[in-house]
This record gives structure tokens, C-alpha cells and sequence, in this order.
């Protein structure tokens, strides 16, 4: 078994593979609990690290990923954080074309789903790009939820469809796709429940943000 090493910023420590488990168990993993992230790699003297920052140059597995959009208690300016355009530009608009949907709508979700990041990996096992859960990524053919292309298009499919099932409402094709399409139909609307709420609030604010950056985009040529 090759050894384990937990590298964290600001701090580092160094437990044995036994007490790591505990004291991951107990939430006490220095900075990597509190992080919303941790990813797994291995060191060139094969380490296996784990860290609360994506190591540079090398391959890594997200072990621990929350919902990019989904918390409450998030602090992040949704009107101003940067939106991203400069990605799996070509899968969107084929995904768009494909469906029926803005590119917009596409990036919005992808933003709030995974903020971009294409091994992202959710603690209920939602992968990818547009966090597609295993059960649906069958359902729609998907053999592999880490490629980008795959994951845009099955993932759009799936929106396209929440959107028919709610009559083109935005906001509750979004909340279908975070807590599912039963919960909307239970509650006739989006569900009481603060993540969901949060998350389609953030979807609206980016769908709007990048409608009108690509417009802006158009009018410069």
C-alpha cells in the first residue's frame, strides 16, 4: 500500500494511515475539513497527498465537492464573479443546437453545477461538468461522465427535458435539476428547501449575466 501524506494551506501534517481515518472521521483534517474541496494526487516519490488546492501539471482526483452554487451561507458576489467563456465553447453551443437551448442557460448551469471543473465529483456521486448522477448518465447513454463533450450534451438533454415537463420555466427546470423533478411536483414549485432556493436564485443571476455578456460579445463582433 503506498503511503498517504494530507498537504493542506496553510498547514501541514503528516498521520499515519490509521489516524488520518479518524481524524478525517472527525472532521479534524486542519484546512481540508473546512475546504469545499479535496483532491487526491500522487507525489512523484509515490505519495498519495491530499490537499485543499489542485496540484499544477498533474493529474488529481476531486474527492470532496460541494455543489458550486448550492450553499446557503455562501458568501461569493454572484453579479460579479467572473464568468467563464473561455470553455468547452464547442460542446455548448453543439449541446445548444442539439436541444433547443440557450448557450447561456448551458453555462449558467455548468457554472453552478461544477464551476467548470470537468472531474468534479459530488458526495451523493454526481460527475462532471453538469454533476450527471451514475443512474442518469445510463439513462442517457453516457459511458464516461468525465468527458466534457459527453457530459454537456447528456447533461443539456436533461435540462432541455425539464424544461418541456415545466412549460419553459427557468426556474423550476432549474430547481428540478438540483433536487428533482418529483420534489417540484410535491411542492408544486420550487421545494422549501435552502439549498434549492439558493441554487435557482444563482442559476437565474448567471443566465442573465452570461445572456448579456453574449450580446455584448455580438454587438463587438
Amino acid at each position: 500500500m503506498p503511503l498517504l501524506n494530507v498537504v493542506t494551506n496553510p498547514c501541514t501534517v503528516r498521520p499515519s494511515f490509521c489516524g488520518l481515518l479518524l481524524l478525517w472521521a472527525a472532521g479534524l483534517t486542519c484546512s481540508v475539513a473546512n475546504a469545499a474541496n479535496v483532491y487526491q494526487y500522487t507525489q512523484k516519490n509515490g505519495v498519495v497527498a491530499f490537499s485543499d488546492r489542485a496540484p499544477l501539471n498533474q493529474p488529481y482526483k476531486l474527492l470532496k465537492f460541494d455543489c458550486y452554487a448550492c450553499r446557503p451561507d455562501s458568501n461569493l458576489d454572484w453579479q460579479k464573479t467572473r464568468l467563464i467563456t473561455d470553455k468547452f465553447s464547442q460542446s455548448i453551443e453543439v449541446a445548444a443546437n442539439t436541444h433547443q437551448l440557450d448557450p447561456a442557460l448551458i453555462r449558467a448551469v455548468i457554472h453552478a453545477e461544477s464551476g467548470f471543473q470537468p472531474r468534479a465529483v459530488s458526495k451523493q456521486g454526481a460527475r462532471g461538468l453538469m454533476q450527471l448522477m451514475p443512474a442518469t448518465a445510463r439513462e442517457l447513454g453516457v459511458q464516461n461522465s468525465f468527458d466534457s463533450h459527453s457530459n454537456i450534451l447528456a447533461g443539456s438533454a436533461y435540462l432541455a427535458k425539464l424544461l418541456q415537463n415545466f412549460n419553459g420555466d427557468i426556474r423550476l427546470a432549474s430547481a428540478a435539476y438540483n433536487a428533482g423533478p418529483s420534489a417540484v411536483a410535491k411542492y408544486a414549485g420550487i421545494p422549501p428547501y435552502a439549498e434549492t432556493k439558493a441554487y435557482v436564485k444563482r442559476v437565474e443571476i448567471l443566465f442573465k449575466r452570461y445572456q448579456q455578456l453574449a450580446r455584448q460579445q455580438a454587438r463587438a463582433g
